[in-house]
């Protein structure tokens, strides 16, 4: 029943959602035969594979699932902080659902700066800090998150429990700060509100989250509260 309800309200051929604008994103403005840089690329999935019709993908990952990703010329485990390349190897550096789960963000975006050649961008897709989805997430448990998290979304059995989560770079002004402490230009930031995922699990969830969907994205006012960021910072050219 459920999937009918997403059928109903949210068909292909009229609602993107938010995976469709970030894919495209990275397509349209990153260069052919560009070096990527994957970071939190994980096993298999379809932004690597995205990326892999674009450029030549390195991934890096604090998990070494990492290493089973077909679509990647080169997985890389890491500690999450460090990235063992040189200065200005790569053309751009893509990230999706992955800085929600980055304890050091300073850390992090300076790695960026620093592996992106000058000219090269940073292109990332994350949760919104204030919306009801990172809230929940947020006050809950981690152990909680890891019972209901993937059953909300009704994801199967075997898919990847959630990974922790901390939240600290997760908001417009915060990615501000953080890409001018890297030394990375003024980013450009877009706020989507998606279909309800978390609605996935019954009815009676599905109407309260879409009526949330058609409010916020029914006004740029209320743009600060829906769920996806998407970010373009690059770093200066020379």
């Amino acid at each position: 029943m459920n999937q009918a309800l997403f059928d109903k309200y949210y068909p292909k051929s009229r609602f993107e959602g938010g995976t469709v604008p970030f894919f495209r994103l990275c397509r349209d403005n990153i260069s052919s035969h560009s070096r990527i840089l994957e970071i939190g690329a994980g096993p298999t999935n379809e932004c690597t594979k995205t990326l892999s019709g674009i450029g030549d993908v390195t991934g890096i990952d604090i998990d070494p699932d990492v290493k089973n990703n077909r679509f990647l010329s080169q997985a890389v485990v890491y500690d999450g902080r460090n990235m063992p390349f040189k200065d200005a190897t790569f053309d751009a550096c893509v990230s999706n659902w992955v800085l929600e789960h980055v304890e050091h963000p300073v850390e992090h975006f300076r790695e960026v700066a620093r592996v992106l050649r000058p000219g090269g961008v940073y292109y990332l897709r994350t949760p919104n800090l204030y919306h009801y989805v990172s809230m929940g997430a947020r006050l809950l448990p981690h152990s909680m998150h890891l019972l209901i998290a993937n059953r909300l979304r009704r994801l199967p059995a075997d898919a990847h429990d959630p990974y922790p989560t901390w939240f600290r770079s997760n908001s417009r002004n915060k990615l501000k700060k953080l890409c001018r402490m890297a030394g990375l230009d003024q980013p450009a930031i877009t706020m989507l509100e998606p279909e309800p995922d978390y609605g996935r699990a019954h009815p009676i969830l599905f109407y309260p989250f879409m009526a949330y969907e058609r409010l916020v994205n029914g006004s740029r006012i209320f743009e600060g509260v829906r769920l996806t960021i998407l970010l373009a910072a690059h770093k200066p050219a020379v």
